[in-house]
């Protein structure tokens, strides 16, 4: 999932920078004289460009971001979010390159970050539990994943191995015992042909493929895996940088929100989203089932974390041991150093109350309404 370009374009949900500038500092920039470059650090200095580990945003996976944008619960941030393309590790290099503030990746492609002297910090673990999961053609799913030893596993791209590998490792396998074949964006249609025993896939993206026709039964990572799943990761120097502190803080503040959202109404975070990118051709119930396939993940043992985005440095131990033992990386990674929870208490600290009347008042069309989200809950 994770990807790498040397250039970004096309799809973002940023404010223009231009009206930014002259909505809210028209008038500073009148009052000081401040000359172009001024104005443009002083825009930059609010703002977060976050980039996907997919090739793609027109995804349910982002829902609490389109819901913060929806409601201003970013405030005055500006905020880009970007497609990256399908090269496993885009997501670290374009944070490091400076072409991106944050990114998504996973633990494993976050752990090859760090083992190519990548200074990046996880800062916000958006995936409680682990968000992988093995789609098989129909009746021919297993109960564990030791039986897949030896077999074919399809993925988009040969850097996916850095998901794949830790989890058979976990599960006792050797992953050189597993066969890869690299199918690109199609990689689900080559298993619906019959190209491969199983394929990778995760939660949201399980009802996605079922809505277009590609329905595979499923062994589902969270039924099996103590790993964590993907987090947010910033440059190491911002992190370190004081004065940033409030800004991320405020930023995942706004996602935070936006997660509290979705759980008090998936239909309603669904409906946003799907206005957004209204080409999505997914029905209601799928598209909401995709959602909150999300929404189990994101939001995990709520009762064993402490908010929203809190890592948990006990999986985190376990998965730097399993790939170090696997040889996937070489070096030890002392948790502490590169997992930090410094920005999920002040991101918490929110009006619960303000977001569930946004979410109960939200005016959800007669299609949505009709979702039986109950039914929905017993089903992901």
């Amino acid at each position: 999932m994770n990807c790498d370009p040397a250039n970004l374009g096309g799809t973002s949900a940023s404010i223009n920078r231009r009206r930014f500038l002259l909505a809210t500092g028209g008038a500073i920039v009148v009052g000081t004289g401040l000359g172009s470059e001024a104005r443009k650090a002083a825009a930059a200095a609010r703002a977060v460009r976050w980039v996907s580990p997919r090739g793609t945003i027109e995804v349910l996976d982002d829902y609490p971001y389109w819901v913060a944008k929806k409601f201003g619960w970013f405030g005055d941030i500006e905020t880009t979010l970007e497609p990256g393309p399908l090269d496993a590790t885009a997501t670290v290099k374009l944070v490091d390159r400076g072409q991106s503030d944050m990114g998504f990746p996973s633990p494993g492609v976050f752990s090859l970050g760090l083992e190519q002297g990548i200074k990046i910090v996880s800062v916000w673990e958006m995936g409680a539990t682990d968000v992988f999961d093995f789609a098989f053609p129909k009746g021919k799913a297993v109960s564990s994943l030791k039986q897949l030893e030896g077999k074919t596993i399809v993925i988009g791209s040969a850097g996916w191995r850095a998901i794949v590998d830790p989890m058979f490792a976990q599960a006792g396998i050797d992953p050189a015992s597993i066969q890869y074949a690299e199918a690109g964006n199609s990689w689900g249609q080559v298993l619906a042909q019959g190209k491969g025993d199983a394929a990778l896939s995760w939660e949201g993206l399980r009802a996605q493929w079922k809505g277009q026709g590609l329905d595979f039964d499923y062994l589902l990572g969270r039924s099996f895996s103590k790993f964590p799943a993907n987090t947010f990761v910033i440059r190491r120097a911002d992190f370190e940088d004081a004065a940033k502190k409030e800004l991320y803080e405020s930023y995942l503040r706004g996602w935070a929100m936006g997660l509290e959202f979705g759980y008090q109404n998936p239909r309603a975070a669904t409906h946003i989203v799907m206005t957004q990118f209204p080409g999505l051709q997914l029905s209601p119930e799928v598209a909401t089932e995709s959602m909150m396939e999300l929404a189990n993940v994101f939001r995990g043992d709520f009762a064993k974390r402490q908010g929203w985005g809190w890592h948990d440095l006990e999986a985190w131990g376990l998965f730097f041991k399993t790939i170090k033992d696997i040889k996937q990386i070489t070096i030890d990674i002392k948790v502490e150093d590169v997992i930090r929870n410094d920005y999920v208490a002040a991101a918490n600290n929110f009006d619960k109350a303000k977001v569930k009347a946004a979410a109960d008042a939200y005016a959800l069309p007669d299609a949505y309404k009709a979702v039986d989200v109950e039914a929905l809950r017993k089903r992901v």
